[in-house]
């Protein structure tokens, strides 16, 4: 079994990147590709990113706002997957693969500056969720745009103010909750000490070229599969939307991916 490649990025316009999404993927060959924020509806997504060679996927959209999406490559999975869609999904935010005993997620979870409660609401619900899942036996993966910077570390200094929405402490502490269901911070587990990792930059004053940022995107693995991460990379040089992607690289040591780790 080849490395699992797992890749998220909030493209910010799915029509908008088009091009940039093709060629990245096309390069990178991700295993799992999740997408956020689509901003289209399922009929107005490129026909290319649809039919993209060698990928089944799987889209979830609104017109002009939110939406996810999914890309499980054939090579990768003997098993077709199945496309779910949790219960607290709203706003077309959540998209699940279950293959075998994995799951994999792409989340958008709400910005919260306009309705904050309904931001700690739906992370309410994926705590719930993500226990549920791990109770089940499965494992499980959830990238995306979670909205929230984990820890100070995770916004530059000049960026910091406990006061703006994605870095309130009562958003910080669901989300350590959430990650206490048995999930782990891939990129921050494999690059402990790295005081300048973000994924997102304001789109003015050459924020992104200066690197700074806020790390609001990430790959959050089950404990049995993230032992197995060898590596967690944000590409910040990739396309122009305000977030950069994000991929994980797992060593499965000869175990199919969809296999539950009985150790």
């Amino acid at each position: 079994m080849s490395p699992l490649k797992i890749a998220t990025w909030n493209v910010n316009g799915i029509r908008a990147r088009e091009a940039q999404f093709l060629e990245w993927v096309e390069r990178e060959r991700p295993d799992a590709v999740c997408l956020q924020e689509l901003k289209s509806t399922v009929d107005q997504v490129p026909p290319s990113i649809c039919e993209l060679q060698g990928y089944r996927c799987h889209w979830h959209g609104a017109r002009a706002y939110s939406g996810v999406g999914l890309h499980i490559r054939r090579d990768a999975f003997s098993e077709e997957p199945r496309f779910l869609h949790p219960p607290f999904d709203y706003e077309t935010r959540i998209v699940t693969a279950e293959i075998g005993s994995l799951i994999v997620a792409s989340v958008y979870v709400p910005n919260g500056g306009k309705d904050f409660p309904a931001k700690m609401k739906f992370l309410g619900e994926m705590e719930r969720y993500v226990a549920e899942v791990h109770a089940s036996g499965a494992r499980l993966v959830i990238c995306g745009d979670i909205n929230i910077t984990r820890t100070e570390r995770d916004v530059h200094p000049k960026e910091r103010n406990p006061d703006l929405v994605g870095q309130r402490p009562d958003e910080r502490e669901i989300f350590e909750r959430l990650l206490a269901q048995g999930l782990v911070d891939v990129g921050r587990a494999l690059d402990p000490d790295n005081e300048n990792l973000f994924t997102w930059w304001a789109p003015w004053r050459r924020m992104r070229e200066r690197n700074i940022g806020w790390r609001l995107d990430y790959i959050l693995a089950s404990e049995s599969l993230a032992s197995k991460a060898t590596q967690c990379s944000v590409y910040r040089e990739i396309g122009t939307s305000d977030h950069a992607p994000v991929v994980a690289i797992f060593d499965l040591n000869g175990e199919a991916p969809s296999r539950v780790n009985e150790g």
